[in-house]
């Protein structure tokens, strides 16, 4: 009788302690205008990181910022295994996709843009005058980019789309 008694009060002591962690460890606000920029960044683009294990504690996800210069183009990739959401706040963005980035879609201000595991793809700024400025949530923190040999239907320039991911 006594061990069944002091198996509840180490599973309430348990719970206690997890729900004291919580309102130490629990839901986190990071103010836009204090995203950390120290993030690896290109001529004519300019990321930031809003989620991460460094700034937030996050285990599986890397979320940010990313505004990008008219006209700019990336080369083709695939990020292996991490799923991307790319969502659009201000501009025009295009993204080519496919064994030979035969397939396009553009999406503007308040559309999502899903990129699966392992599909190439190219990041494009459709406007040849106005930043597109986008929001990024990856999968994963891990940095995983794999940059491929295929022709881009359209040609980069010397921006590329760099982040911790991208490198």
């Amino acid at each position: 009788m006594s061990g069944s008694h002091d198996q509840a009060h180490s599973h309430d002591h348990h719970d206690h302690a997890d729900m004291e962690r919580w309102k130490h460890d629990g839901v986190r606000v990071i103010p836009g205008n204090q995203l950390d920029p120290n993030v690896p960044s290109t001529p004519g683009m300019d990321r930031k990181a809003a989620i991460n294990f460094a700034r937030a504690g996050a285990q599986k996800l890397w979320a940010g910022t990313v505004t990008i210069r008219p006209d700019a183009k990336t080369g083709a990739h695939h990020h292996g295994h991490l799923e991307s959401i790319i969502f659009v706040v201000k501009g025009k963005a295009r993204m080519r996709w496919g064994e030979k980035l035969q397939f396009t879609a553009e999406a503007g201000p308040g559309d999502f843009i899903f990129v699966p595991p392992y599909v190439p793809h190219q990041e494009i700024n459709a406007s040849t005058d106005e930043p597109l400025e986008c929001v990024v949530v990856r999968s994963d923190n891990e940095a995983v980019v794999v940059n491929l040999s295929i022709e881009p239907a359209e040609k980069p320039e010397e921006v590329r789309w760099v982040d911790p991911i991208h490198r």
